[in-house]
Parts: structure tokens; sequence; C-alpha cells
């Protein structure tokens, strides 16, 4: 079971690809990877962005070979989307779309949104907004509600998205947090698990990268997804 992981790095260890490795790597899968980006970042901000050539992106995919599953995450600009997009190896395909940091820095430009939407999402098996990324893809996409969440995903999915995951950690308060997994057939499968009262980075990373482990090895995206958001649960509780 080999997994291609291809984003940003972060030199804290929190999120993108040093979050990848470990998540995948605990699950018990060979990964590779390709660099889009070198980042310094701290818990609370990114200080520095150094993106990577798109012909050096290029020739991290084409080396890494084929792979059973691949997970994008931070791409950063549309040359780097189009490197990424022409050189795809033919397996399920994870997209967490990051548009910014934690702290709020941009980590993809407007042409670089647009070019994801029209090169990536045709190709994606599943797609793992966040409730504000979910906003900046539903404005782009000319939605008219922003907040409207169900016209948000099907704009999505009428795009050739196979399946989008809204993580709902960013919601208002309450006791629980809840996930909808949005399928091309209409169905939402609903995962609910405990709110807890403490922050941490890379869970976005964490989930998707474990999400592409799971449908690399069973090919089930519900139960990926179920078994993905254990994972991210029990970090959290032993964060607590």
């Amino acid at each position: 079971m080999r997994v291609l992981l291809i984003g940003g790095t972060d030199c804290s260890g929190g999120a993108g690809l040093a979050r990848d490795i470990a998540t995948a790597a605990g699950m018990g899968a060979e990964t590779c990877i390709a660099v889009t980006a070198v980042t310094a970042q701290t818990d609370a901000r990114v200080t520095a962005v150094e993106m990577m050539p798109p012909a050096l992106v290029a020739e991290q995919i084409r080396a890494a070979g084929g792979v059973d599953a691949v997970k994008i995450g931070m791409l950063g600009s549309a040359p780097s989307v189009a490197a990424v997009a022409r050189h795809l190896p033919d397996a399920p395909l994870v997209l967490d779309p990051v548009l910014a940091s934690s702290s709020g820095r941009a980590l993809l430009d407007g042409p670089g949104l647009g070019a994801l939407i029209a090169d990536l999402l045709p190709r994606t098996t599943l797609l793992t907004p966040n409730l504000p990324e979910l906003r900046r893809l539903a404005r782009h996409l000319g939605v008219g509600d922003e907040g409207d969440e169900a016209a948000a995903v099907r704009a999505l999915l009428s795009r050739g998205c196979g399946a989008v995951l809204v993580k709902g950690g960013h919601a208002g308060p309450g006791p629980f947090c809840e996930d909808r997994l949005y399928l091309a057939d209409g169905t939402i499968r609903r995962f609910s698990g405990p709110r807890h009262d403490i922050a941490l980075r890379g869970t976005g990373c964490q989930i998707a990268s474990a999400i592409a482990v799971g449908i690399a090895r069973t090919g089930d995206l519900r139960a990926a997804v179920h078994e993905a958001r254990s994972l991210v649960m029990e970090r959290f509780r032993n964060a607590v």
C-alpha cells in the first residue's frame, strides 16, 4: 500500500507533509512525497514561504512512480496546480483545499484556486474543505449565498468532484462537532463526535491523509472517513 503525498513542508512539524507522513506511516502505508513549497512557521504564524519550481514538482511526481492513492494539500499557485494536474498518477485522489494557514496567511492565490477547480476537481475522489474553505470555494463558483452549504456542495459536485466531506470544526460553539459526507448520488452521511475546547494544528492534513490511506487499503470511502475521524478524535483526547 503506497500513498503519494503532495504539499508543503512545515518546519514545526505541526501540519503539512510532516503531519501527512506521520499519519500515513502510523497506519502502515509506505509514503512518497512531492514538495510544492517550503514554509517557515510556528503555532502562531507563517513567517516565510518559498514555492518550488513547477518543473521540480512535476519531476518529483514522476519519480514517485505508481501509487495506490494520492493526497494533495498546499499547492500555492496556478503554475503549481497545473504541474500537479498534468502529472498525477491514475489513482484515487483526496484533495484538501489548503487556502490559508491556521493563522490566516493566504496559501493559494485566486488564479491558483481557479486552476484547482478547473484542473483538479474533475479528478478528485474526495474534497475535504472546512467551512471557511467551502465559503471561499462558493464565492469563486458564484454561489449566491456563501452560507448555503448544500448549494456550494452541489456546485462542486457539478464540476466533477466525486464526493465532498465538509468538516464542521469551525462551526459555532456546542458540545458536538459534525462532519458531513456528500456523495454524488445525493446521499449525505453524517459523522458526529464531542467537541474539545482545544485547538490543534494539522487536523485537516491528518484526516485527509488518513482517508487516502483508507481508500488505498479498502476502496471504501465511508469506512475510510470513519477511521480517519477516529484517529483525529483520539489525538484530541490525548491532547486534552
